[in-house]
């Protein structure tokens, strides 16, 4: 079984794991997904939106966990962080699945689009409000970019997809052939809709929809089809857009309240990327450091959440009687 605190997004996991999804396609696409845009009213003072909340599995019939996190507008990695030991394809009937839709924001400037490639997700800040959208992401090796701020510099409906030589070599060593162009419609890897950032990366839709959550993409990010259709008729060309990686998010807020919220770092090296069984280390920052040398965090909560890395918020500092 996929174990649930190791490197989540590595490609050996992911490939296993998506094969098994792949296999229940036919299953999972019965099913017509509910899920609405997690969207929240925002203001300067804001850290944290939304509730965690609880989903119970049916004792009858069977569940997907790509249909529960679809619902609950997550991705798998979500659902895996804060249900460690449930199975990652279809978990057991009658099993009650913590939905973690409470997030802290980004500690960025709240603006345009923001993508943190740990947490798997992408925040858009706009009209007084921000959507928490699920990503897929690049594999080991054709990464989405960490580190970069840049725009949207054009959209385009029902795009083509032209393979690099690369993308060829990968392929045929695989047995496998692509077209040199692979023309627009719902079996293009592109999905139906493109929001092109930069010169080589897109946030795009897919034909295959279990990769929300993993790290299967050549390096551009990947939606729901519901979701990069909100997000193409929503985002003008030219909004700000910001890579960013954050596996460790931290906040206080009006009333003083402090929180964590940790998700696993995302394997960057062939070792790490064989190191399936262990928790990578976190790099800390210096303002993280000093953060968790406030006195008033209770040091255990803090460690308990650094080590089981449940991608949910946690307060550092609940009241004492």
């Amino acid at each position: 079984m996929f174990n649930a605190l190791s490197p989540i997004l590595s490609e050996k996991a992911t490939r296993t794991l998506a094969l098994s999804c792949a296999a229940l396609a036919l299953t999972a696409s019965a099913y017509q997904s509910t899920a609405q845009a997690a969207t929240y009213p925002y203001d300067s003072t804001t850290v944290v939106v939304g509730d965690d909340t609880t989903y119970s599995i049916e004792r009858d019939g069977t569940t997907t966990l790509e249909f529960v996190a679809a619902k609950y507008q997550l991705g798998l990695s979500n659902l895996i962080e804060a249900n460690p030991g449930v199975d990652p394809i279809v978990p057991v009937n009658g099993t009650n699945l913590i939905i973690p839709q409470k997030a802290l924001l980004p500690n960025t400037k709240h603006e345009g689009i923001i993508v943190n490639s740990p947490e798997m997700r992408l925040y858009y800040y706009h009209d007084d409000q921000v959507d928490i959208l699920p990503i897929g992401i690049g594999q080991l090796g054709t990464d989405t970019p960490l580190n970069w701020t840049t725009k949207v510099e054009r959209k385009r409906a029902n795009p083509t997809w032209t393979p690099t030589a690369k993308m060829h070599e990968e392929y045929r060593a695989r047995g496998e052939f692509l077209p040199k162009v692979w023309p627009a419609g719902p079996d293009n890897p592109m999905g139906l809709f493109a929001i092109y950032i930069g010169r080589l990366y897109a946030i795009h839709g897919t034909n295959a929809d279990f990769g929300i959550g993993l790290r299967v993409s050549h390096g551009c990010v990947r939606l729901r089809n519901e979701d990069i259709e909100y997000l193409y008729n929503t985002v003008p060309v030219g909004t700000r857009v910001q890579f960013i990686n954050e596996p460790i998010k931290t906040a206080e807020d009006a009333d003083g309240n402090l929180y964590i919220e940790v998700h696993q770092p995302l394997s960057m090296n062939e070792e790490e990327f064989e190191t399936l069984d262990k928790n990578l280390p976190f790099q800390f920052t210096k303002e993280q450091e000093e953060f968790f040398k406030r006195p008033e965090i209770n040091q255990e909560i803090l460690q308990q959440a650094l080590s089981e890395r449940s991608g949910r918020v946690v307060l550092l500092n609940p009241a004492e009687f």
